[in-house]
């Protein structure tokens, strides 16, 4: 029944799993190769993006280092303290960790200047506790103070997005069960200058200059613009950019000079 098999070459009864076979160990061959380019592919894009000057490790070591020494340092202060409230009281804030982000990701940001820290945090927490015993409705003191934080630091030239937080934090508490009230500042006020104090060392230690000072670069000898036409131009787009005028310039005249060198 076989028999015809015999006079038939091998390799055409064997050929077709054979061939299988060898497909499906070039696929896995194949496969294997594009799985190593891949993760080759994402160790690169890790080390790029999360070592180095401007890599987010960066920033999240200080940030989590900064944390923990206001905490620590606050607590050991508030049972220091004489008398039992002062050990009631949190040795750390929610807000703060919004404003360790500016400070150790983006520390060349005008929101995270230690003015806008400090001035941002504390007042718009001093706007919460006043506007919440003043008014005593939770709903009503919680707009109302953010409202009013937004404008005071704005005033004073602290905008700072977790002052938001501050004062929407202390509006509520101003407004709870067991009214808060001002020694509640003291915790905000030593987290937020340990923050300031660390992120002032570490980003200097790191090679980002904080406070943030602009590049000098030397203008062309016949700059095509002026200081004032930026200032112009962003009135004109009516929007806010989260960048400093100073830095606007000294990044168009490196683009300047880049161009004519090229």
């Amino acid at each position: 029944m076989f028999a015809f098999l015999r006079h038939r070459p091998r390799r055409f009864y064997t050929g077709w799993w054979f061939n299988a076979i060898s497909s499906r160990a070039s696929a896995d061959v194949g496969k294997k190769r594009n799985k190593t380019t891949v993760l080759q592919a994402v160790r690169e894009n890790w080390r790029i993006h999360a070592l180095g000057h401007l890599g987010w490790a960066r920033g999240a070591i200080g940030a989590a280092l900064g944390i923990a020494l206001a905490g620590i340092v606050t607590w050991y202060a508030l049972h220091l303290y004489p008398g039992d409230h002062a050990r009631m009281l949190p040795f750390l804030v929610a807000p703060l960790g919004a404003s360790a982000v500016l400070v150790f990701c983006v520390p060349a940001s005008p929101l995270a200047q230690p003015w806008a820290v400090i001035g941002g945090d504390l007042l718009s927490g001093g706007v919460g506790l006043l506007v919440g015993h003043l008014l005593g409705d939770p709903w009503l003191s919680a707009f109302v103070a953010v409202g009013l934080a937004i404008a005071v630091m704005a005033l004073t030239r602290s905008l700072h997005p977790p002052g938001g937080a501050s004062a929407l934090l202390f509006a509520l508490g101003a407004t709870g069960e067991v009214p808060w009230d001002w020694t509640w500042l003291l915790p905000i006020s030593a987290n937020v200058l340990l923050l300031c104090g660390f992120g002032w060392l570490y980003n200097n230690l790191t090679g980002h200059s904080w406070p943030h000072r602009p590049p000098k670069v030397p203008h062309a000898a016949a700059p095509a613009y002026t200081r004032e036409d930026i200032v112009a131009v962003l009135e004109d787009w009516n929007e806010v950019l989260d960048v400093d005028v100073d830095d606007l310039d000294a990044f168009v005249q490196a683009l300047l000079r880049k161009g004519r060198a090229d």
